[in-house]
């Protein structure tokens, strides 16, 4: 199937360890990455003025770029060579990460973003599918683990890494920390890396990328728009609806297709559909959460960076370990009743979250984090896991493919759905009473921008406002996020064909903020 160029015989080289460090190093930095900018906004919209709208694009920007090309990206590895894609995108995703450490504005930082997300696109499925080059069947298990713990190990990384950074150095750090990782990568890709390839992968069909970047960028421009012009603005209801039309043209399209990309039959397999939805709800939520969460400990609780990495680790926690306990609870319940009780406590969780007042302590905010945490270790690891057990041999790298993607989508929606209840419900609330109309509009940007506004003008009462107001949006958000996960319960309930049979393994090689990021 691959036509390996290196000579050595597979499992047979000594340096192949060395190489598979050099891509921990490069999965470690992504997982990370998917979460090290939650703590970084709040710092970088008070020293770049950026809104929340601007501060869901700095996030969302990686998150469509890296949904709308990971499929393309893998098959460019399997039909021009599987090294030369993966250190080119090593190389994107280092040249994305510099200029965004030298960015000076909003849109530079969301340019940059886009670039990581290219190569985020290119590094995730291609560091999985050179393994079988460098390790025999006997070692190929262990690897495989060692590059998913390292992914799943960045999540919880990437707050406090970021937090001691931003503590430390200016914003940008927090990009340049890519730069050894992502340079030790390629060196190592350059040099130890065999070359292998795939000529019977399909071809990548340009149009069907355009259709799908096209679309999801529209989709998320129009939600993140909609709370400043209104949901009935023409240019809301505009990209709502060309987003619409572009992305039933891509399923279209990908329907008639002989060898598709996007293999949407897979869809009508209902345990892949039910899997699949609840996945990506999960992401949804877990994606909303960790945008909305930081700036209430940084802002409201007045936290610094640090601090608010360190507040975040028992939600990581939590999902760390219900992730390791998932395998053996489905082998011993079964992946729907594992599913349905880790939505449920997810959904419990968010209610509790909902009670959170700008007066409350952080014991009770540590307290629904953790059970947070579980919830979504335990929804998400059996419903992945559940997903990619009913498909075929012949369709598991395209059901993959689909699978991740949809996680990807789901985030990026999180991130603006969540984000914009957030951002209407601030503005409703927030009184900006005696402020000059040009300061009231500034503060009404973000609780970041309400702060600083109020400090420059000596008025406590705003900051009370915007605290009080900070804390009623977030309280939406989790209602939200209660009501997404308890649906989810039902429909798992409802819909997931009964089964026993454990999970393999847990699947966290993509990361979950795939998370935020």
């Amino acid at each position: 199937m691959a036509t390996v160029t290196h000579a050595n015989e597979t499992g047979s080289d000594p340096r192949r360890w060395w190489t598979l460090t050099a891509l921990v190093a490069s999965m470690l930095t992504l997982g990370f990455d998917m979460t090290i900018l939650n703590v970084a906004l709040p710092t970088m919209a008070g020293q770049l003025g950026a809104s929340t709208g601007e501060q869901q694009w700095m996030a969302d920007a990686y998150v469509v770029v890296f949904a709308a090309l990971m499929l393309p990206a893998g098959l460019l590895g399997d039909r021009f060579g599987r090294r030369r894609m993966l250190v080119a995108g090593l190389a994107v995703f280092l040249a994305g990460s510099v200029a965004g450490a030298l960015a000076d504005d909003v849109p530079a930082v969301i340019t940059a973003r886009a670039v990581m997300g290219v190569g985020g696109a290119l590094i995730t499925p291609l560091s999985l599918s050179v393994l079988p080059s460098l390790f025999g069947p006997g070692e190929r298990t262990r690897a495989v683990g060692v590059i998913s713990a390292a992914s799943a190990l960045g999540m919880p990384l990437g707050p406090v890494i970021g937090g001691w950074l931003l503590d430390h150095f200016w914003w940008g750090s927090v990009f340049l920390v890519n730069v050894p990782m992502a340079a030790l990568a390629i060196a190592a890709g350059v040099f130890l890396l065999p070359e292998t390839r795939d000529p019977s992968s399909p071809e990548v069909d340009t149009v069907s990328t355009a259709l799908t970047a096209a679309g999801l960028g529209l989709l998320i421009y129009a939600i993140i728009e909609a709370p400043e012009r209104g949901w009935a603005d023409p240019l809301t209801l505009g990209g709502l609806g060309a987003a619409l039309v572009l992305l039933v043209l891509l399923g279209l399209r990908e329907r008639r297709a002989a060898r598709p990309m996007l293999d949407l039959v897979l869809l009508a397999r209902r345990g892949f559909l039910v899997n699949a939805l609840a996945a990506t709800l999960v992401m949804f939520v877990l994606s909303g959460l960790l945008f909305v969460l930081p700036p209430y400990l940084q802002a409201v609780l007045g936290h610094d960076a640090l601090g608010t990495g360190i507040r975040l680790l028992p939600l990581m926690g939590g999902l760390l370990v219900a992730a390791r306990a998932a395998q053996p609870a489905v082998a011993r319940f079964g992946a729907r009743q594992v599913v349905c009780a880790g939505l449920a406590v997810l959904a419990f969780a968010a209610l509790l979250g909902a009670r959170t007042t700008a007066e409350s302590g952080y014991g009770f905010i540590a307290l629904w984090l953790s059970l947070a945490g579980v919830g979504f270790g335990f929804a998400v690891v059996p419903a992945m896991d559940g997903a990619l057990s009913t498909l075929p041999a012949d369709r598991a790298g395209s059901g993959s493919g689909l699978l991740m993607t949809l996680r990807q989508v789901g985030g990026a929606i999180g991130i603006a759905l969540l984000g914009s209840l957030l951002s209407g419900a601030f503005q409703d609330r927030l009184d900006v009473a005696g402020l000059p109309e040009r300061a009231a509009d500034t503060a009404g940007e973000s609780v970041v921008a309400a702060h600083l506004v109020a400090e420059r003008a000596d008025a406590p009462d705003v900051i009370a406002s915007a605290n009080v107001a900070y804390t009623h949006g977030m309280a939406q958000v989790l209602l939200v996020c209660a009501l997404v996960s308890l649906a989810s319960a039902l429909l798992v309930a409802a819909f997931l064909p009964a089964a026993r049979s454990a999970p393999a393994a847990p699947d966290m090689a993509t990361p979950a903020t795939d998370a935020g990021q």
